[in-house]
């Protein structure tokens, strides 16, 4: 059974300022998310699935998605706030106002009837590497969709920073090679002027922790079974019931994953890449992106034309 690709493209963008997701950094228009899809292709995932906003979707198949499917079986979903609560409506009477996506656990509950296959989730504005792609793709290959052993690739921490401010990062306590737990850390930082500094610190709830950069952490790299979609639907409803009136909470795949650690409904086996991320969370990202694609054409890594169609 060969794996999905499901990307998570439905954010807003505000600290980047535009549709990051099909910003284009390679030499013939492409984005980043042609080179996840050409990784993903080659390391044997089938299809890719998309989750995006209703308002980018123009942009979104001009710019990227008619280019995909041309090339792999491809398709897209719509995420929005009102998305999973069309059928309760007191729910969709509180969120009335609501302009911003529930997050990414949400986005995932958003795919659930297009994900037949085990599946790996992505960010629609980091780069993994081809290896991360490789060696994902190879273990939700050898599971069924029934296998409750889960996965997840993680990064080293000073390997995944942004000298152009702050970054979101899932800190990952891990044992025997198994996830025990990730805490959220949604403010990680050099320190310094301009944040040129060497050192690292993360601001978790108004107080301020050192890092040593050697952590593993989450970059919302996952492989789950559809398995996983009961649990992911309990942690859903039991968000909801404590979050409809705040505008700006989501919730988040990561510590959804957590739970089904913790209620031993699950494992999450964690591999480590020692791949460097770069990924366009500020404006001032896309020149190194763009350089860093460069360098990988440069070496052989990726044609200079990346589809033939």
């Amino acid at each position: 059974m060969k794996p999905t690709l499901l990307v998570l493209a439905a954010g807003m963008g505000s600290r980047y300022g535009g549709i990051k997701q099909i910003d284009t950094v390679g030499k013939n228009g492409e984005c980043l998310l042609d080179y996840a899809a050409y990784d993903a292709k080659k390391c044997g995932f089938e299809k890719i699935v998309y989750i995006i906003r209703k308002d980018i979707e123009k942009d979104f198949r001009e710019r990227l998605f008619d280019r995909i499917a041309k090339n792999i079986d491809a398709e897209y979903v719509f995420q929005s706030p009102e998305a999973l609560l069309t059928a309760d409506e007191y729910a969709l009477s509180q969120t009335a106002g609501r302009k911003k996506p529930w997050g990414t656990l949400h986005a995932v509950l958003c795919a659930k009837k297009a994900l037949n296959t085990p599946y790996a989730v992505i960010n629609a504005d980091d780069y993994y590497g081809r290896s991360a792609f490789e060696t994902l793709g190879k273990y939700l290959s050898s599971i069924d969709n029934n296998c409750t052993e889960h996965a997840m690739v993680g990064y080293i921490l000073g390997k995944t920073m942004s000298r152009n401010g702050s970054v979101s990062r899932g800190i990952c306590q891990t044992k025997d090679g198994y996830l025990e737990s990730i805490t959220e850390n949604t403010k990680i930082y050099y320190t310094g002027e301009n944040f040129s500094g060497n050192e690292i610190e993360s601001d978790l709830n108004g107080t301020i922790y050192k890092l040593t950069g050697n952590e593993t952490v989450s970059m919302n790299l996952f492989g789950f079974t559809p398995a996983a979609f009961d649990e992911f639907e309990k942690y859903w409803d039991g968000f909801k019931k404590t979050n409809l009136e705040a505008q700006k909470a989501e919730a988040l795949l990561p510590v959804a994953a957590s739970q089904i650690i913790k209620d031993n409904k699950g494992k999450i086996k964690v591999f480590t890449s020692e791949e460097s991320w770069f990924g366009m969370t500020y404006a001032e990202d896309k020149q190194v992106v763009k350089d860093a694609i460069a360098e990988k054409i440069a070496s052989g890594y990726y044609p200079e034309k990346l589809w033939d169609k």
